[in-house]
């Protein structure tokens, strides 16, 4: 009996003096957590994209209690009502967030762009840029092999016609699909912003249209036609300023070859109208 009882008590009194350390050091290394993190976090949307700049939502509120400088309103999936609850426990003002959204700038669809060859190794357009610039003829534009799919969580993005298409409805503005492309032609842009040159070449016009039917040439046809001076081209790139631009769609109606997209379409014998309209005005100004 007492061969059976003494290694009972050993193993008893054992886990007394390590229930008695763990209760001791738990007294000693304690690190006050402020209340409001976890407030935050429950207030967090919890997708822990990283949309914010931070490693996920827990990183995201410790920051916002350490940081009073730290903008309320960077997780985009959560948008302006979390923005306001975080601003509420933490007592501050929640601030203007301007919606975005990601847009693909290139529209190299399969019938408008030239194949350099059939890209038959894994579906990655990181792996196949570690091999060769691209698959296609214009080095600048999408590859179409589904990086941004991967990384996106929320359904907002897939291949469309040999080329990545965004759901704006789906879109949170995390910008995972941003990150993970290796041509980095994947930008977030205000939500009210409708119109986007969807081109990113900026070979010379003659190059840029022999790889692609759809590649902006430079022309500077859009430049003729833009009241706010929003529109310019550099590089033999046609870019819009987004603080300038009204989204009118002139420049969309004019481009010769479908390089600007405006979401907002106009007839186009309105479009024609009022492009021309525009056109003389400014040269009239000039």
């Amino acid at each position: 009996m007492n061969t059976l009882m003494t290694p009972v008590l050993l193993v008893a009194v054992i886990g007394l003096i390590c229930a008695s350390l763990l209760v001791f050091a738990s007294k000693v290394f304690h690190v006050a957590v402020d209340e409001r993190v976890s407030l935050i976090r429950e207030a967090l949307p919890g997708a822990n994209c990283g949309g914010c700049g931070y490693a996920g939502c827990d990183d995201y509120a410790a920051n916002l209690v350490a940081d009073e400088s730290l903008s309320c309103t960077l997780c985009s999936p959560g948008g302006a009502a979390t923005a306001a609850q975080i601003a509420e426990i933490l007592g501050r003002s929640a601030g203007a967030a301007e919606p975005e959204v990601a847009q693909v700038m290139c529209n190299g669809t399969c019938d408008a762009s030239r194949k350099l060859l059939e890209w038959q190794g894994m579906s990655s357009c990181k792996g196949a840029k570690g091999w060769f610039s691209s698959p296609n003829a214009c080095m600048f534009g999408c590859m179409g092999l589904g990086d941004c799919v991967d990384a996106c969580q929320f359904d907002a993005i897939g291949i469309v016609d040999g080329i990545a298409k965004v759901n704006r409805e789906n879109c949170v503005a995390c910008g995972a699909c941003v990150n993970a492309c290796p041509q980095k032609i994947i930008k977030l842009v205000p939500e009210k912003n409708q119109v986007h040159v969807l081109c990113s070449s900026t070979d010379k016009g003659a190059v840029a249209r022999k790889n692609c039917d759809n590649a902006c040439i430079g022309c500077m046809k859009c430049t003729t036609v833009c009241n706010f001076d929003a529109i310019s081209v550099e590089d033999n790139l046609a870019r819009i300023d987004e603080a300038k631009c009204k989204s009118c769609g002139l420049c969309a109606a004019i481009c010769p070859t479908g390089a600007i997209n405006s979401f907002k379409k106009l007839p186009k014998k309105e479009a024609a109208e009022k492009a021309a309209a525009a056109k003389k005005a400014k040269a009239a100004k000039a």
